[in-house]
C-alpha cells in the first residue's frame, strides 16, 4: 500500500434540477467570477448565528433578506483576510475563530447576471462585544434552528448549501448553483 492509499476517501457528488429556468450557457473563454466571502458567525454555544437583515438600502439586490456577513474579495487579499475584514466592517468586531466550510459557484447570480464564486466560512467572535449596525441593515442573533428551518426570508438557493455549512459530518463542500432571472435552476455539490 502506498502512502496515499487509504488516505483519500471516495468523493460523493449530488446533482439536482431545482428551478424552472434554464442553466445559463457557458461563455467562451475563462470563467472569471466575482470572488466573495460569506461568513456565518456562531455564538459560543453554537445555537445562534449572527445575520444581517438587509433593509438599509432600497436598491439592494438582497433587500428584505437575511444573510451572513460578507462581500467581495479585494485585490492582494486572501479569502481568510477578506472574511475577517468583512466581519469587522459589517459588525465592528474581530473574529476569534474562522473555518472554511466550502465554496459555491453562482453563475448568473448578480444583478446584471454576473457570476459569483463564494468562499463560505463559519466563525466566532468574543461573546461580550457590542455589535454595531451598518448601512446595509440590522445585525441580529437568530437561532440556528430557525435559519436551518428556513423560517426567515432567505435566498431561495440557500436551502441547498446552508445545511452543509453547519453539518459537522461534512469536512468541506464545493457546489455549483446557477441562477437565471433571480432563481436557482440547478444544484451540484461535491462533498469532501
Amino acid at each position: 500500500m502506498t502512502s496515499a492509499e487509504g488516505f483519500f476517501a471516495p468523493v460523493p457528488t449530488h446533482h439536482a434540477e431545482v428551478g424552472t429556468g434554464s442553466v445559463p450557457e457557458p461563455v467562451e473563454g475563462p470563467y472569471t467570477p466575482i470572488l466573495g466571502v460569506l461568513v456565518y458567525v456562531l455564538s459560543p454555544d453554537r445555537r445562534q448565528v449572527l445575520l444581517i437583515h438587509r433593509v438599509g438600502r432600497p436598491d439592494d439586490q438582497h433587500l428584505g433578506k437575511y444573510n451572513g456577513l460578507g462581500g467581495k474579495v479585494e485585490p492582494l487579499e486572501d479569502v481568510a483576510a477578506a472574511a475577517r475584514r468583512e466581519v469587522l466592517e459589517e459588525a465592528g468586531v474581530d473574529m476569534t475563530a474562522l473555518r472554511l466550510r466550502g465554496t459555491v459557484s453562482w453563475p448568473g447570480f448578480g444583478t446584471g447576471g454576473e457570476d459569483w464564486f463564494g468562499f463560505i466560512f463559519v466563525g466566532e467572535v468574543d461573546p461580550d462585544v457590542t455589535l454595531t449596525a451598518n448601512h446595509e441593515g440590522a445585525l441580529t442573533w437568530q437561532p440556528l434552528d430557525r435559519l436551518l428551518a428556513f423560517d426567515l426570508p432567505l435566498w431561495e438557493g440557500d436551502r441547498y448549501f446552508l445545511p452543509l455549512v453547519f453539518d459537522e459530518a461534512v469536512t468541506q463542500f464545493h457546489g455549483v448553483l446557477p441562477y437565471s432571472d433571480g432563481r436557482p435552476v440547478s444544484w451540484a455539490v461535491t462533498l469532501l
